[in-house]
């Protein structure tokens, strides 16, 4: 995933030019803000048009500040303001990515392999971002930040280059799927939030796997990303980044377990109340990272938490993605990934603007500590409404 990859060089320059824990929840708060404002009506974009097209006009936004960066750090003329305006830049940019990637899952399975497809893809997505920052972590210590920043813009090209004729979208479409190309409804605003949230308010899966999501980004998210150079000080790092790229490959080693367990052995069906239950132990892998003293138990948690991340995040949008009615698609998954993605934001304020004040080891914790307190009132809401459901 080269947006993660930009994210650990990028992250990495901002924190030794400035060190600034501020900038850092910035940092996360840029680029997860534009999630939260605009993920339907980019959804409702991939609705409307072609979503290979919309993913075209996001990958050269995304190779456009990648260079950017470069740039700066080979002339070593990066100041603030050129950091916040290239993250911001980097949110829209995945903001307009991200529901049309995944409408694309639907072109090119078809419905007989939904399920499968679905998951595949939101695998996928979870472990590029959180395999993105070990290879980010590997250039940096390989070639160093402006080399690194460059050979990341060629990752984007290889999927760039083939949406300019790959045989799926909207001509390609037959049958239930042409004809719900042909009633998208017209993009209407922000009145669209409104309207897709009351669509999906009342149903048993989208909205509790909505919300469960959405809570676990608000409060912690991957804002730990960008404090990563600081817990790595404080576990005894000397410098150099070799620790920071350790502590990333952990969280990485557990995401990828994860997808090569739970997918090639079929481990882990997707239901509604094992998301719930994933959650509850990502938050203790969480909390228990931010309160240990001891680098190996760091590393053990962090493969945990990269692991279930993957399993409930995979999980979550597998499930959201099969209930939704194909005519709004878009918007359901826009609303999704909205919860996900956009609510991380928060976790900006958080954990590393919370973190300036009582410490980004006490901002995590707590953080992690209060999604747990509200994913149990989830369950037990959910269990005494609807005691038999799975």
């Amino acid at each position: 995933n080269a947006d993660a990859v930009e994210h650990v060089i990028s992250y990495l320059i901002i924190w030794e030019k400035f060190q600034s824990p501020t900038l850092g929840g910035f940092a996360v708060v840029a680029h997860w803000l534009p999630f939260l404002f605009f993920s339907i009506h980019t959804g409702a974009l991939a609705d409307r048009f072609d979503p290979r097209r919309v993913i075209q006009a996001a990958m050269l936004l995304f190779m456009a500040v990648s260079a950017a960066w470069g740039l700066l750090f080979m002339t070593d003329s990066l100041q603030m303001w050129h950091a916040v305006i290239l993250l911001i830049v980097h949110g829209l940019a995945g903001a307009l990515w991200a529901p049309a990637s995944q409408l694309m899952i639907h072109d090119i399975v078809g419905r007989d392999l939904l399920q499968s497809g679905v998951r595949l893809q939101a695998t996928a997505r979870t472990l590029g971002i959180l395999l993105g920052p070990a290879i980010g972590g590997g250039l940096l210590f390989l070639v160093g930040p402006v080399w690194g920043i460059f050979i990341n813009i060629l990752i984007y090209v290889p999927l760039t280059w083939w949406l300019i004729g790959a045989p799926y979208g909207p001509a390609f479409r037959t049958g239930a799927e042409a004809a719900a190309a042909t009633s998208r409804r017209a993009i209407k605003g922000f009145s669209d939030i409104l309207s897709t949230i009351r669509t999906v308010s009342t149903d048993r899966v989208i909205m509790p796997m909505t919300l469960v999501v959405g809570v676990a980004a608000m409060m912690v998210g991957n804002a730990h990303h960008p404090q990563m150079p600081e817990f790595a000080l404080d576990l005894g790092s000397s410098g150099g980044g070799l620790l920071y790229s350790v502590l990333l490959a952990a969280n990485a080693a557990g995401a990828m377990a994860a997808g090569l367990i739970l997918e090639t052995r079929s481990l882990l069906p997707a239901r509604r109340n094992t998301v719930f239950i994933l959650v509850i132990l990502w938050c203790l892998a969480m909390g228990g990272f931010a309160l240990t003293s001891d680098i190996r138990v760091a590393l053990l948690l962090l493969f945990a938490a990269g692991f279930l991340d993957l399993a409930y995040n995979s999980m979550a949008q597998t499930l959201v993605q099969l209930q939704a009615a194909p005519e709004i698609r878009g918007r359901v998954v826009g609303l999704y990934v909205m919860a996900a993605f956009g609510l991380r934001a928060i976790s900006g304020v958080t954990i590393g603007m919370a973190g300036s004040l009582v410490g980004i080891h006490m901002s995590l914790a707590v953080s992690a500590g209060i999604v747990f307190v509200v994913v149990m009132g989830l369950i037990t809401r959910t269990l005494l409404a609807e005691p038999r459901a799975t």
